[in-house]
Parts: C-alpha cells; structure tokens; sequence
C-alpha cells in the first residue's frame, strides 16, 4: 500500500513524505471533501500549519482541489484521474447537504463550458448545489 501511496504523489512530482503519505491515505478513504479543521481532528498530534501546507501542495499540484461551498471554510477533495484542475475542462458539480454538512464532488455531472465577453479571462469557477443528500433523505 505504501509503494501505491509513493507512485502516486510521485505521478503528480510531489516528494513522498510520512505526512503527505498519511494524509493522501486519509483523503482517499473519503468520500465527501474535507475542511483542514476535519483532517485536523483526524490527525490531532500533528501541526495544523504542516497540514494546511500539505493541502496546499497536493492543490498545487494538481492532486487536490479546493472546494467553495458556502460555508466559509475550503473543503478539499482528490482529484479524478486526469484531473487537471483546468476551468476548460475539469469542472464538475458540488452538493452540498444542509443536513449532515458534507460536501460531494459529482464528477458525473460536468459544468458545460461558459463562453465569457470578450478580455474576460477565467480564473476558477465552482457550482454548488445545495440540498438534502440521498443519506439524508431516507
């Protein structure tokens, strides 16, 4: 498992480290996003900066993206294979659930491209539906 864990970040040109190594295992046992205060709780003797700083590198690099929805705090979320975080390409719908609070990436579901006036230059863009999700809602 370790080797796959290495093989991965080192697919993505980041240096395999024990925390990096522990907190993509962590990220990949999710199946919602998560705020740094959750990964936080799920690693509590471990330095909230060298945490925030592993997120910030994974986004970097493409492994993770950031996820804006509503709440005022950053969710994160892996990647799909071939992500390349490109607005042109990549961008996919959010749920969140005002029940239980998770926010989901549904990858399935891809945002159409946005054709902007002209010398409007994109940045990021993230769609967020917001609801009851189906957990929830039995």
């Amino acid at each position: 498992m370790i080797k796959e864990l290495e093989k991965n970040l080192k697919s993505h040109n980041i240096k395999p480290t024990a925390m990096r190594l522990l907190v993509l295992e962590f990220l990949l046992g999710r199946e919602a996003a998560i705020g740094l205060t959750e990964l936080y709780k799920a690693f509590e003797k471990s330095d909230r900066t060298t945490l925030y700083r592993t997120l910030k590198v994974f986004e970097e690099y493409g492994m993770v993206h950031s996820i804006d929805d509503g709440t005022g705090v950053p969710k994160y979320a892996l990647c799909e294979e071939g992500c390349n975080c490109e607005i042109e390409r990549d961008l996919h719908l959010h749920f969140h659930c005002r029940v239980c609070g998770q926010t989901k990436c549904l990858t399935s579901y891809k945002i159409p491209e946005i054709e902007l006036p002209i010398n409007y230059e994109p940045e990021e863009a993230n769609l967020v539906v917001k609801g009851v999700c189906s957990d929830c809602k039995l």
